[in-house]
């Protein structure tokens, strides 16, 4: 039997949300709380976006110092040559790379306005995974995007061939949201048998199916005789409505009826981290988490009817699936009240080094000089500047464990350029 693999997308996908976004050091904050969590790999960044450069090298090289172990770092681009020349040129270290190009007659017609055929599309692909090959990637999915609209025997020819010259995945991306449990099964279990390649599935959420059809197509991949990788964004952040949520998908595939008994997760999940990575997410994003949302949600344990409050007190699974403890939650959360300082772009060396003592403890004591201590309050600042908001303690503690790390993050280089 194939396995399910974890694919998240939250600081490519998630940070594309309109009017939304992550700082260096919350996107490289995310990749951690992914690696703990277990998810296999991240889809961290865009590789030909220039501001995103010393960004994916710094968290490239957390990877190779075992701080990101064992997560797969992974950019996204285009499916076009050009575009992996400039990837490998910006980031000579990337090996993990996904190639998206549009493959529905809609997307042909409506953004390349007939310019191209699906004879191009194959070509410019096929193109792209030669020119991935040439440059030492290791492993390249191919995204065939707005797939659940596109004529299947198409989709198929489009994985044959992405296939034979080297690609390792086929991404179906229901782009709109269109797909339905039953489609998704269908669909992806047709491809897998007809491709022999693992499939990705990309689901959002404009019909509120997303983790539904996930589930449905990682069953159809798995059944289809191959690996399936899902794909997930935290607290289910997103384009438009949103994508899968991580933790959802994660209890979907782990709880509901009989699933797990027949598919299971090729990599170790961590469930007890999940309350805290959806809370920095929400913090991060500043997107409050639902009442609803599925084990993370302030309801989510909570029991108002006569009935229920009855019978979770004499047996929890009475009405509870899980536990809370499970996903990390169950200690009271503390808010003061009374005085408090903070860090922020304008602090100075008291207040910092009254934080850190907080934080640290006796590592506060662990600064060599009130020199080494001003250089991280001073990162600390411009992390401030950055985020626009206090930072948490993980992140202050990331700053002074790696501050040469952090001074990469936090480093932006516009290019010159020369308009004529």
């Amino acid at each position: 039997m194939g396995k399910i693999y974890i694919i998240d997308v939250t600081n490519r996908d998630g940070v594309q949300t309109a009017k939304l976004g992550l700082s260096k050091l919350e996107k490289t904050l995310i990749n951690i709380c992914l690696n703990e969590t277990g998810v296999f790999q991240s889809e961290f960044g865009f590789p030909t976006t220039r501001h995103e450069s010393l960004y994916l090298q710094a968290n490239l090289e957390l990877a190779q110092m075992g701080v990101l172990h064992p997560i797969r770092l992974g950019g996204w681009i285009r499916a076009v040559a050009q575009d992996v020349e400039t990837a490998f040129k910006l980031v000579p270290d990337i090996r993990h790379l996904n190639l998206s190009i549009s493959t529905s007659d809609q997307m042909i017609k409506g953004k390349f306005l007939g310019k191209k055929t699906r004879e191009d599309i194959l070509m410019v692909m096929v193109e792209a995974v030669d020119a991935a090959k040439s440059y030492g990637a290791e492993s390249i999915g191919v995204n065939a995007e707005d797939a659940s609209r596109t004529d299947l025997d198409f989709l198929i020819k489009f994985g044959l061939a992405a296939k034979e010259h080297g690609a390792d995945r086929l991404r179906y991306c229901d782009t709109l949201g269109y797909d339905n449990p039953f489609t998704s099964y269908e669909t992806v279990k047709k491809l897998a048998e007809n491709t022999g390649m693992p499939i990705e599935l990309h689901g959002h959420g404009d019909l509120g199916m997303a983790v539904a059809n996930s589930i449905a197509g990682a069953k159809g991949a798995i059944d289809g005789g191959q690996d399936a990788y899902i794909n997930t964004t935290i607290n289910g952040i997103g384009e438009r409505a949103g994508n899968a949520d991580l933790l959802a998908v994660i209890l979907a595939a782990t709880k509901s009826k009989g699933f797990a008994e027949e598919y299971q997760f090729g990599s170790k999940i961590d469930l007890s981290k999940s309350w805290k990575t959806a809370k920095f997410a929400s913090y991060a994003f500043g997107v409050p988490i639902p009442v609803n949302q599925p084990g993370v949600g302030a309801n989510a344990f909570a029991h108002a009817s006569g009935i229920h409050a009855d019978g979770v007190l004499k047996d929890a699974t009475t009405y509870e699936l899980y536990s809370f403890t499970e996903l990390g939650r169950g200690e009271p959360e503390l808010v003061e009240t009374g005085r408090e300082i903070c860090t922020g772009q304008y602090s100075g060396i008291s207040g910092f080094r009254h934080v850190m003592g907080q934080i640290m403890g006796d590592m506060a004591l662990s600064f060599h000089d009130d020199k080494e201590a001003q250089e991280i309050l001073e990162l600390v600042r411009y992390a401030n500047v950055e985020a626009q908001k206090p930072l948490v303690e993980d992140e202050l503690m990331f700053i002074a464990k790696y501050p040469a790390i952090a001074k990469k993050l936090l480093t932006l280089k516009p290019l010159d350029y020369k308009y004529y």
